[in-house]
């Protein structure tokens, strides 16, 4: 009876997280299907849609051919990875220091920082967008760089503090027993023992400042547009193109599926597990 029950609840389970594997990758499912109809079809009911066998590459050689691609592709790829890296100069320091330092304001610094996650992004949009134009980085990659690194690092902050704290503080007094100064300590210590957490940090950020749509929409026009103007560049005033809207969105997501499919042990092992056990 018991062998029944735990067969019975493993059934279960297996389906329910099944079904619910299923209603999270509909979306990317339905917009793929989509990106291989024409507008005709793509506006048609559901199950239309499905039961439609006409099958066209025609959105994907309109958006090829009417926008540059590799260009904003580039872009992403520069203002994710230097965003990341820019991030992650500050946040080790920052997260050593919350960590190794006592401190008894330390947990109210993270949740300050956290809680600035919480304010509408257009509540900050208007000095922003002033303080940019002035310096003259308005619709650069460099603005970018600065905004996406910004409004992630409290996140990478709190991640690194978490598997900073997992480390034995004796491990770090040895090394400054031994001569290692503050710089050697972090970078030949402290670094190589977070290896999973740092790798989770930065697969993190970069699928964030990857998906940013907010912040790339109003501080870029044209020259350092990514991949999320992109996609927003297919829907006018005079309607939605379906078909080459999902076109432009498999080829914007492709990158960070494919990404996120190769590093998805890394990234639940350092989100789960952190950096020492």
């Amino acid at each position: 009876m018991a062998h029944r029950t735990t067969l019975r609840r493993k059934s279960v389970n297996t389906f329910a997280a099944g079904f619910l594997a299923f209603l999270m990758v509909f979306p990317v499912l339905w917009i793929l299907l989509l990106s291989f109809k024409t507008e005709g079809d793509a506006i048609k009911a559901p199950f239309e849609i499905l039961f439609n066998t006409g099958w066209t590459t025609e959105s994907y050689s309109t958006v090829q051919s009417r926008s540059d691609y590799v260009k904003h592709f580039t872009n992403s790829v520069v203002i994710v990875l230097g965003s990341t890296f820019l991030g992650l100069l500050v946040a080790i320091p920052a997260a050593w220091s919350m960590a190794f330092v006592p401190a008894r304001s330390t947990r109210n610094v993270l949740m300050w920082m956290l809680s600035t996650k919480m304010l509408p992004p257009v509540g900050v949009l208007v000095p922003i967008y002033l303080i940019f134009r002035n310096l003259g980085i308005l619709d650069t990659r460099t603005g970018l760089v600065i905004v996406l690194m910004l409004i992630n690092l409290p996140i990478m902050i709190w991640m690194l503090y978490t598997y900073f704290r997992e480390i034995p503080g004796e491990i770090l007094e040895a090394a400054r027993m031994d001569g290692a100064r503050l710089r050697e300590e972090i970078v030949h210590v402290l670094i190589p023992m977070a290896v999973p957490g740092l790798a989770s940090t930065m697969l993190l950020n970069v699928i964030l400042a990857w998906n940013e749509a907010f912040w790339t929409l109003n501080l870029t026009a044209a020259k350092a547009a990514p991949l999320t103007a992109f996609i927003a560049s297919y829907s006018s005033p005079e309607g939605l193109f379906y078909a080459k809207l999902s076109a432009a969105s498999v080829m914007a997501i492709a990158p960070i599926l494919i990404l996120g499919w190769f590093s998805q042990k890394q990234l639940v092992r350092g989100l789960t597990f952190g950096a020492v056990k």
